[in-house]
């Protein structure tokens, strides 16, 4: 079967031991990076992988809940860190055993609507994981629901994003690998548990239920490991050479990482007035 990714010379960024330490929202500006490069073709289409040690990435909508600030503090109490990106989505969870994949692709020579970008992405995860029948649909009782949410057997097991900007477009990806994926969602389930405190609320947020969810090295019955995964993406990509940012390209990405600060810095101000 022919695969999109191997009609491109891929750029290869790895940051699924780098990125652990540090904030999530430095990966956001990397991908923002990204964008605006590969869309104006100044870099190779790439694929980026990063992983974050507890964190806890809040959507827009989250920040509205009524009682955000106790809701806030109850991820805190276990340990995570929080961030806000002024984006669509929901709650989701980050850690040690979820990686992170982007793919960042130029609509400078064509459009690439939204259904196709997703589609680019479940294709990417079936090539990773040919032995499992993996659906899209939306999971109820899921965290951070919608309508690509990756699952296998009726269990969600990762979820799909886009991020356009400057003709450039990142297709992100989490994917639960390692642990339990039940587990993550009793905290998401516990964190909208504060916020609402059975208040009715204009938006509707999910009714989490943790057995929807699970990781892929649960739903398949073998250990799985992050860094094996990232080798076997390397390795589908055709094993292009790493390649992070280079000297020339820290200017835009400090631009975008200090515009990501202000913006995660005011959703935080306004969550806490």
């Amino acid at each position: 079967m022919a695969l999109f990714i191997e009609d491109e010379n891929w750029r290869f960024w790895d940051q699924s031991l780098s990125a652990r330490k540090r904030s999530a929202l430095e990966s956001f500006a990397a991908d923002d990076t990204l964008c605006e490069l590969v869309g104006s073709q100044k870099s190779p289409p790439t694929v980026r992988t990063w992983v974050h040690d507890d964190t806890i990435v809040l959507g827009i909508q989250d920040h509205r809940l009524p009682h955000i600030d106790d809701a806030m503090a109850v991820l805190e109490d276990q340990g995570y860190r929080v961030i806000v990106r002024n984006s669509g989505g929901l709650a989701v969870v980050l850690d040690s055993g979820v990686l992170n994949i982007s793919i960042v692709l130029s609509e400078k020579e064509g459009a690439i609507d939204i259904p196709q970008g997703y589609d680019m992405m479940l294709e990417l995860v079936e090539a990773l994981f040919p032995e499992a029948k993996i659906d899209a649909y939306e999971i109820v009782g899921s965290y951070c629901p919608g309508s690509y949410d990756l699952s296998i057997g009726g269990k969600k097991f990762a979820g799909i994003s886009q991020r356009r900007i400057r003709r450039g477009i990142a297709v992100q990806v989490y994917l639960c690998i390692e642990g339990s994926g039940a587990q993550r969602a009793e905290v998401i389930g516990e964190f909208y548990e504060a916020g609402k405190q059975g208040e009715e609320t204009k938006f509707g947020y999910p009714d989490i239920q943790p057995e929807v969810m699970a990781s892929l090295s649960e739903l398949l019955g073998r250990d799985i490991t992050v860094p094996e995964v990232v080798l076997d993406l390397h390795a589908l990509l055709g094993s292009p050479a790493l390649m992070p940012l280079k000297n020339d390209e820290f200017e835009l990405y400090s631009f975008y990482l200090k515009r990501v600060l202000e913006r995660n810095e005011k959703m935080l101000e306004r969550t806490l007035e």
